[in-house]
């Protein structure tokens, strides 16, 4: 016999309040799938802050001081249109996954779901028991076992979102910073501590309270499905032609019925609550939970598998194969084109990050020996964890440099100034301006070369 719960309901109830879902779980093959996937997800999540690469974090999003790391490559400022190209090759890639396959990363891929539907639901079963008990559990009077399980479990809850919160403040703030803030008084990081706790009632009202919102709701992700999906998009959808008309299996009933035996229990095991043979919907996040839970009654009933599965309406309605369209093709070839950009530009980026100004509003002034000088800044920045000794030295022998303020050496992942003149002989000035290149060299190797534009006194009616 199944074990149904029917909850096709609304999210909220005619008088405005929600209501509480109750998911059944199925153990199939797509959530033993989903199931490997998040073991990987977490392991990475949790242990991403104190992994290294060259001396680097695996992935660091300091927005404050402006300063990110990605898989062991530092980006500043200066870099930020490396950061812009990359978002916009990551929502190409949104674009184009969802117009291919739907929400699949919603199911898979995104933290709320795998936090909700593998760590914090698997944690509420095991202390509160299955749909069924946890729906009576919560209708119930307050008795002494409601009140153990319920403080249990929330308990638990806390403790999880202070571990996620705390690792997810590591990424934004770096695991060292995140260690001094545990080890050293409060009284030294009351805004680390405060970020701490903010950050935890965050993520255990998320994981306690508002739940399945966050994707129907709150997430403008799924709104977007509407716009990108067409009849060529594989969805986990309902294949209407093989289970309409749906009914109870009976032997007195003869009358030809579909493969749906209406049990629904595609519906029980759903987390938002929706019932999905009746199409298409944005609460929909292709979790694959009722894939799972109908293949079993297919199985039982001796029906053909995947009445529910990936399909696409052309599949559906037409009896198509999955067909790679040319809109589909246009964006392959608009993710290939942006991703080798950036690789491009990543692959040309130097460990020594230098700006050369002229300092404006100032004049060439004349030196002894024949020279005519121009006073510059430069902002130097090292990218590398290690030390740079680093000087600035003009391409042409001729040209010298005389420091107001030397750059001196730079500390890893930091940042220097220098005040210095070029000064250059007036036999060789034979413009108005005059380009010169210079080198940023540590103990005679070349780290960067940039060019900039000297002044000097010019008359073209001396040529």
């Amino acid at each position: 016999m199944l074990d149904t719960d029917i909850s096709e309901q609304p999210q909220t109830t005619g008088k405005g309040k929600r209501r509480w879902m109750y998911p059944v779980i199925r153990k199939g093959k797509f959530y033993q799938y989903r199931n490997w996937l998040s073991y990987v997800y977490l392991i990475l999540f949790f242990a991403g802050p104190f992994l290294r690469i060259n001396g680097h974090p695996l992935l660091l999003l300091n927005v404050m001081e402006r300063h990110f790391v990605l898989l062991g490559q530092t980006f500043w400022p200066q870099d930020f249109f490396l950061f812009v190209l990359a978002m916009l090759a990551f929502v190409v890639c949104i674009v184009f996954f969802t117009m291919a396959f739907g929400r699949v990363f919603c199911g898979w891929i995104c933290p709320q779901t795998i936090f909700m539907e593998m760590v914090f639901r698997k944690i509420e079963i095991w202390i509160e028991g299955d749909a069924k008990k946890r729906r009576k559990l919560d209708e119930g009077p307050a008795t002494r076992e409601k009140i153990i399980k319920k403080t249990s479990k929330h308990f638990i809850f806390v403790v999880l979102s202070f571990l996620i919160a705390n690792t997810f403040l590591a990424y934004l703030i770096g695991s060292e910073n995140l260690l001094k803030i545990m080890t050293e008084p409060v009284t030294q990081h009351v805004i680390g501590f405060i970020s701490i706790w903010v950050f935890t009632i965050a993520f255990y009202l998320v994981y306690s309270r508002v739940r399945e919102l966050v994707c129907t709701v709150l997430c403008p992700y799924g709104r977007l499905q509407g716009v990108l999906t067409d009849k060529h998009t594989l969805l986990v959808a309902y294949n209407y032609t093989r289970g309409e008309p749906r009914g109870k299996l009976s032997r007195k009933d003869p009358t030809p019925k579909g493969d749906c035996v209406d049990c629904g229990l595609c519906v029980d095991v759903c987390p938002t609550g929706i019932d999905i043979r009746k199409g298409a919907q944005l609460e929909c996040v292709n979790c694959t939970m009722c894939i799972d839970a109908c293949n079993q009654v297919m199985e039982k009933i001796h029906r053909d598998m995947n009445l529910i599965g990936f399909y696409s309406e052309e599949m559906i309605r037409e009896n198509k194969k999955p067909t790679f369209t040319g809109r589909m093709k246009a964006y392959s070839v608009i993710i290939a084109v942006l991703f080798g950009v950036l690789a491009y530009f990543i692959y040309q980026r130097k460990d020594i990050d230098v700006t050369v100004l002229r300092t404006g509003g100032m004049l060439y002034q004349e030196q002894p020996g024949h020279y005519i000088s121009n006073i510059y800044n430069a902002d130097i920045i090292n990218k590398t964890d290690k030390l740079q000794d680093v000087q600035l030295v003009p391409a042409d022998p001729s040209v010298k440099v005389k420091y107001i303020q030397a750059p001196g050496t730079l500390g890893k992942e930091s940042s220097t100034k220098a005040v210095f003149f070029l000064m250059l002989p007036v036999k060789q000035i034979h413009a108005a301006k005059t380009n010169i290149k210079l080198n940023v060299v540590d103990h005679g190797k070349v780290l960067n070369s940039i060019s900039t534009t000297f002044i000097g006194p010019y008359d073209d009616e001396e040529d």
